[in-house]
């Protein structure tokens, strides 16, 4: 459902190790907005809810709310250094348009609506 780079797990571990939180997760899903229509969010949570699927993968679990699931099924995360930045590369086979950043996306059947993105 979600393929994640060994390079984008390093990161992801590190990250939930220094959010200082008991049971912390990955929390993957899509929001209306940004350029595109759809946008990715990424954040640490604890809070499981019941329509959260789990994803266990080595190191981390990936949680995904049910409704987030057609529009991220089969997407791919890396994380790339580039100089002095880094920053989560999403791959998703559902987008049809993605910006220029990578942050947001728009499918054939629903584009959401379109904000300026952050």
């Amino acid at each position: 459902m979600i393929e994640v780079s060994d390079t984008a797990s390093d990161k992801i571990v590190e990250i939930l190790s220094s959010a200082d939180i008991q049971n912390a997760f990955l929390r993957v899903g899509v929001d209306e907005g940004g350029c595109s229509g759809l946008s990715y969010t990424l954040i640490v949570d604890e809070q499981q809810a019941e329509e959260d699927i789990v994803l266990n993968k080595k190191q981390f679990k990936i949680l995904v709310h049910a409704n987030s699931i057609p529009y991220i099924d089969g997407l791919e995360i890396d994380y790339e250094e580039s100089g002095m930045l880094g920053g989560f590369t999403m791959n998703n086979p559902n987008a049809k348009v993605s910006c220029g950043c990578g942050a947001s996306f728009r499918m054939a059947n629903y584009r959401g609506e379109v904000k300026k993105c952050d």
